[in-house]
């Protein structure tokens, strides 16, 4: 087992009270720059506080039909690549969503305290239905959703604004079950992280950076090579015009200054104060050098622990240990409640 591994196998049953924090990721492809800056860089700052959950939700993913060994291998990189990332699994709870099977049976039980008009109102629904057809799955998403953070009776949860709509519901679903079963569940809060910067798609800037965009140069991955990175920066769109500067007006360098600036921690300002009189080239050369010098690590790190497969393996079946010794708690808690006989 190489050391990586060796110091983040030794996971402890969390003991202080500290305020539980939930956040996942869907294994739906590999894992990009504006996935680390919008969420997995946080996530490391957080286990210092709070009591971190972190989560694979491959159940989630089903939603979407994918290939069953492009399933299996990309939740192993997520969850590899949380590790990689700095998320610590002596501090946090690192597991692979079904492998907890009271996530599945809570949804069931919350579905019985959704009203479908709720269900109706989802955005999210109707933008993916036209992708991936209007399944039952997709359309009680949210409800599983609400499982995944009320089983481990979150008081917080970090979301983006395309996700606060789910997070609502969840807390109107733990709310209705107070209501009937007094002090059951935590009704979690929304948690704002610190503002992270948007990254934009390196082929159109007016599009976010995505992990599924067709255009494989608009988007750096954490697990591309130094040669990709500097191929991927080299063709990157710019504005008219070779001033390196910001501006509404400039919207692509403006994006690659941004990414500048997440690599190295320069104000916008030195950095184009460095770059008066310099051209889009040797801009872009320099900023390559910067992200590479940003990312490899983190690649590095990703695939010493991949390698590692037992490793990896042992880490992910003790996250699950401890998973389903926390959502089996909350679900008997409920289920005693509800009613539901418990064999002794």
């Amino acid at each position: 087992m190489n050391q990586e591994l060796q110091t983040a196998s030794k996971q402890d049953s969390p003991t202080e009270k500290r305020p539980i924090i939930f956040s996942a990721m869907q294994p739906t492809s590999g894992l990009t720059l504006g996935n680390y800056v919008g969420a997995l860089k946080n996530w490391v700052e957080l286990q210092k506080d709070y009591d971190c959950v972190y989560c694979v939700v491959d159940l989630h993913a089903l939603t979407a039909r994918p290939e069953a060994a492009a399933l299996r291998k990309q939740t192993l990189d997520v969850a590899a690549m949380y590790i990689a990332s700095g998320i610590d699994p002596a501090r946090s709870l690192v597991f692979v969503q079904s492998h907890v099977p009271a996530h599945a049976q809570l949804s069931w039980v919350l579905s019985c305290f959704s009203q479908l008009g709720e269900l109706n109102k989802m955005t999210q629904f109707k933008e993916k239905s036209d992708k991936h057809g209007a399944t039952t799955g997709l359309f009680t998403y949210p409800v599983l959703q609400a499982a995944d953070i009320l089983l481990y009776q979150a008081n917080l949860v970090p979301v983006g604004e395309d996700q606060k709509q789910h997070l609502e519901l969840s807390r109107n679903i733990a709310e209705r079950v107070n209501h009937y079963y007094a002090n059951t569940l935590t009704v979690p809060e929304v948690f704002i992280p610190k503002v992270g910067a948007r990254i934009m798609s390196l082929q159109d800037p007016t599009k976010k950076m995505s992990k599924s965009d067709e255009n494989p140069k608009a988007t750096i991955f954490l697990t591309d090579s130094a040669d990709e990175i500097r191929g991927k920066i080299k063709r990157a769109v710019t504005d008219s015009g070779t001033e390196v500067r910001r501006g509404e007006e400039r919207p692509a360098i403006t994006n690659l200054l941004t990414l500048y600036h997440i690599a190295t921690g320069e104000s916008f300002e030195a950095i184009e104060e460095r770059f008066v009189g310099k051209g889009y080239g040797d801009f872009k050369q320099e900023l390559a050098d910067a992200l590479v010098a940003l990312i490899e690590p983190i690649s590095t790190r990703f695939h010493a622990i991949r390698n590692d497969k037992a490793a990896l393996n042992d880490i992910l079946k003790k996250g699950a240990e401890e998973a389903n010794r926390r959502a089996n708690r909350t679900l008997r808690k409920l289920y005693k409640k509800l009613g539901i006989v418990e064999l002794e």
